[in-house]
């Protein structure tokens, strides 16, 4: 096993948020139903970045932009988030974020600032469903790579750790390899000091992506033939060259490459994840249903994974993924996540129609939010 599991599943949510210009809003103060939440609207009013904000208190950055200065609202110097949690077995707490201009970004929990960031990852363990997932399937590695790291990182604060320590030392021996080539020398001790830090730091990362894929791959399969209906089959493998050889011994092979490139060609940081359909690659032989699917599915076993490692419901957010889905399959998921398994969720869509439409057939505690333009007001049924 790669963590021991708990049987316990409690309830973890946001209970009120409070936004300083962030993206389109200048300011906003939202209080939430501890299950379904909705934000209806068209297209560019903003839905999406009542999202993106809930995921900023989670994750310490956007889903959409890394760039953190560009996430504030034009005209201004800063932004702000507040969020107020109700965490199982604790007081609820009060995450803040502030970034400004030219400053460093502050994060605090209750008042208490952190000195890192990384320690923050986790805390607020969330799902993002998004239809900017489907770049997980069409482009190239490095996307896959971070997906599965950031899943990691939620329950494993030791794989962060690693990792942080590893691309710190990977961004070491590509600086030797670079000044080598200027410089016209070869110091082959100094380089084989961080190869052996690489060694060091990647291995840990490696046996844990390998077990993480061995664990999940059945989870995903089986959200994937309930979504599908049984359609086909689907897998996921882990791509890397440590399954076959030792990380020293790539290392010595590559060399002469590296010091020709410039840079480290060979390492965790090149792994990848191959997404199947039938026994052939998924971005070539899957439709775009099929693709919008497996996708789906990935992100629900991803948040039923991390239940049971956490031993509470992390909070999910489903970005517009109703577009091109008939009603029937919009309110088939929209039941499934209001059942026991699920927690708070968040919906954004633009048929304000068909969310009034579901939650008069369905008896759960909900909230109805219209935006229009960075303004958002709740919907009193």
């Amino acid at each position: 096993m790669l963590l021991s599991v708990s049987n316990l599943t409690e309830t973890m949510f946001l209970q009120k948020l409070i936004i300083s210009n962030f993206k389109n809003y200048s300011e906003a103060t939202l209080e939430f139903s501890e299950k379904i939440n909705c934000f209806t609207g068209n297209n560019g009013v903003g839905k999406t970045n009542i999202l993106d904000a809930v995921y900023y208190l989670s994750f310490c950055k956007s889903y959409f932009n890394v760039v953190d200065a560009q996430n504030i609202l034009h005209h201004h110097d800063f932004f702000a988030l507040h969020g107020y949690y109700h965490y199982p077995e604790k007081t609820p707490d009060h995450i803040s974020c502030q970034v400004r201009l030219n400053h460093r970004k502050i994060f605090k929990s209750n008042t208490k600032e952190y000195e890192r960031l990384s320690d923050h990852i986790g805390n607020f363990p969330l799902v993002m469903i998004s239809p900017y997932d489907r770049d997980l399937i069409n482009d190239g590695s490095e996307l896959r790579r971070k997906y599965l790291d950031s899943v990691i990182s939620q329950f494993d604060h030791n794989y962060l750790d690693q990792l942080l320590s590893y691309n710190k030392a990977l961004q070491q021996r590509n600086a030797l390899l670079k000044q080598m080539a200027e410089q016209r020398y070869f110091d082959d001790v100094s380089l084989g000091i961080w190869s052996e830090k690489l060694q060091t730091h990647g291995k840990p990362i490696f046996e844990k992506r390998q077990a993480f894929i061995t664990e999940f791959n059945p989870l995903f399969e089986q959200h994937y033939q309930f979504l599908s209906g049984n359609a086909e089959m689907v897998g996921i493998d882990y791509n890397s060259l440590l399954t076959t050889t030792s990380m020293s011994d790539l290392f010595a092979g590559s060399t002469e490459k590296d010091r020709a490139l410039r840079y480290t060609s060979t390492g965790i940081h090149k792994d990848d994840l191959d997404f199947t359909i039938n026994g052939y690659p998924l971005k070539k032989f899957g439709s775009q249903g099929q693709q919008k699917t497996f996708v789906i599915a990935l992100k629900l076993a991803q948040f039923e994974f991390t239940r049971k490692i956490k031993g509470f419901k992390p909070i999910l957010l489903f970005d517009d993924i109703f577009d091109k889905l008939d009603d029937s399959r919009v309110e088939q998921i929209v039941k499934m996540v209001s059942g026991d398994n699920f927690g708070q969720v968040f919906i954004t869509d633009t048929q304000r129609h068909r969310i009034e439409k579901i939650f008069s057939a369905i008896n759960i505690d909900h909230r109805i939010f219209n935006v229009v333009n960075g303004t958002v007001t709740r919907e009193v049924s």
